[in-house]
């Protein structure tokens, strides 16, 4: 395979290091110190730290590449204007954890330890956002169909690690006897103002979302058509990507209120759609693909920062 611009890109040790540092310097140029976003910003490193696992740890792209991590990072930071946000960091960080113990679980249906602790991140990441909630029936479905770990004593396990955290939170609510916190908190699984009002995002948040959308296309359409190249279990794993990334778009379509936890969802499936695509082509146009595909970013992220500024 001849080597082009995206392929020696892709495989460099230092892209990695130098994207991080592209990364660090939108944040301090979006008001990192002035805004004192010390708790988002440790979110979007350890986030980033993540991915970098999930890649190493299951060999998503089979070839020596830091891509996913680098899509993961470029793609956040062109959505700058959500680093104000804490309680969707805390949630996506989470997330990218269950995916990481998930995909452990391959074919083991046994693994009810594993299983437990990827779904007290769940748990975790609910009572940070409760909407989270909503991806519990997706991520069962991902055991069942693609990790195929699903069994009596994994969905039990799983069913536990989701309630430990309120277990521990009942204790104190029913100490002080007080329930508002907790109902306000489930309230927001019947919350439904804006279905389908798309009319509500802003130019930057609808800038965003068509952008990753169309890199998350690009990619699925990439892996479906050379898939048959990768391992099975790497093929099970896109496939979890592919289903939460679409599932993640219908429900920002369709809930378009919940665009910040939904968009980081969006990124953490896409980031490995397109780092395949990226790494794993090598012809003039998929060359060419790569380089508009980065001008746009910082075009976007640039566009971003000046509004956020």
């Amino acid at each position: 395979m001849r080597k082009r611009l995206q392929n020696r890109i892709s495989g460099n040790r230092l892209t990695l290091p130098v994207i991080a540092f592209y990364a660090s310097v939108i944040w301090l140029a979006c008001g990192l110190i002035n805004h004192q976003w010390w708790i988002q910003f440790a979110c979007f490193a350890l986030s980033s730290y993540l991915m970098i696992e999930l890649n190493n740890r299951n060999a998503l792209i089979r070839i020596y590449s830091k891509m996913v991590s680098c899509a993961f990072l470029v793609l956040t930071v062109a959505a700058c204007f959500m680093f104000s946000d804490i309680r969707e960091p805390v949630a996506v960080l989470l997330v990218i954890a269950t995916y990481i113990m998930l995909f452990r679980s391959y074919q083991d249906t046994n693994a009810t330890g594993t299983v437990y602790y990827a779904f007290l991140c769940i748990g975790l990441a609910s009572m940070s956002y409760v909407q989270m909630l909503y991806f519990l029936l997706p991520f069962w479905l991902m055991m069942l169909f693609f990790m195929q770990s699903m069994s009596v004593k994994t969905f039990w396990a799983s069913v536990f690690g989701v309630l430990t955290p309120y277990w521990f939170a009942a204790a104190y609510f029913l100490y002080y006897a007080d329930f508002s916190i907790p109902l306000a908190h489930f309230s927001g699984l019947f919350d439904f103002p804006n279905v389908l009002q798309l009319a509500s995002l802003t130019m930057q948040q609808a800038i965003v979302l068509v952008f990753v959308t169309v890199l998350m296309m690009i990619g699925c359409v990439h892996f479906l058509n050379t898939s048959y190249n990768d391992k099975i279990r790497i093929r099970m794993m896109y496939y979890s990507f592919i289903f939460m990334g679409f599932l993640s778009l219908v429900f920002l379509l369709l809930q378009p209120h919940h665009y910040k936890l939904l968009m980081r969802m969006m990124i953490i499936n896409t980031s490995p759609l397109i780092a395949h695509f990226i790494a794993l082509t090598s012809t003039r146009i998929t060359n060419v693909a790569f380089c508009t595909i980065v001008a746009i970013a910082l075009i976007i992220t640039g566009f971003n920062v000046w509004i956020t500024l």
